[in-house]
């Protein structure tokens, strides 16, 4: 299941076209953090045009930390080297073709019209997703970037249809990170970023694979064995 999360969107149209683009793909399940608009103005009622049903939905939240999603993605524009973790995405066709796989629920998140997501916010997701575009000006309008990432999910669920499965949950990967954690602090690191470092690796890795149920108990099996 995939949840469309705006966040702190400015712009009643936005929010409009956003939840137009949602009915295009067959998604109707619309969270709002923070909007700094009213989501039932005329203008976003306008611009939905026959998505009228996804904005009277829509649900209002104060945080990214109030969603309840075993996997948070965020969209980026702005990517960063190898050595910058939170910031190493996937395209969208590489993102779809895992997500259409399983059933878990994922929160995908659209940032704000002019600043997109924060650093700090960003450290929250699991990975983040990013269009290719041109180096000249990479900024995509936020119902605009939602059309190209919806369209590459709704043909890789359409071609996996009947090829589902259980991923690891939210909790899962909590548990294998414990684990992980338990063992990493029983290493000597040259500093403690170096072992951040290692903890954001681990993490975006696991979250990356979309590992099955099945799997993810393997490795807490064989993480429990380490001494």
């Amino acid at each position: 299941m995939i949840e469309i999360v705006f966040v702190e969107p400015e712009t009643p149209g936005n929010i409009g076209a956003l939840a137009r683009v949602m009915k295009n793909f067959n998604l109707t399940k619309l969270t709002l953090i923070n909007p700094k608009c009213d989501h039932l103005d005329e203008e976003a009622k306008k611009r939905a045009k026959h998505a009228q049903d996804v904005l009277k939905k829509a649900k209002v939240i104060k945080s990214i930390k109030n969603i309840k999603a075993d996997y948070l993605v965020g969209t980026t524009a702005l990517t960063g080297t190898s050595y910058n973790i939170p910031r190493s995405p996937l395209t969208p066709r590489q993102f779809a073709e895992k997500a259409a796989k399983i059933k878990n629920k994922i929160a995908l998140l659209i940032g704000r019209e002019s600043e997109g997501l924060y650093n700090e916010e960003i450290e929250l997701c699991d990975f983040t997703v990013t269009i290719p575009t041109s180096k000249t000006y990479g900024t995509l309008n936020a119902s605009h970037a939602a059309t190209i990432l919806l369209y590459e999910l709704f043909i890789a669920q359409e071609k996996d249809k009947g090829n589902i499965h259980e991923s690891a949950s939210d909790k899962d990967k909590q548990q294998i990170m414990k684990l992980l954690t338990s063992s990493m602090n029983k290493l000597d690191f040259q500093s403690k970023e170096k072992k951040d470092t290692q903890r954001k690796v681990w993490k975006r890795l696991i979250s990356k694979s979309f590992m099955t149920k099945r799997e993810s108990f393997a490795l807490m099996g064989f993480l429990k064995k380490i001494k």
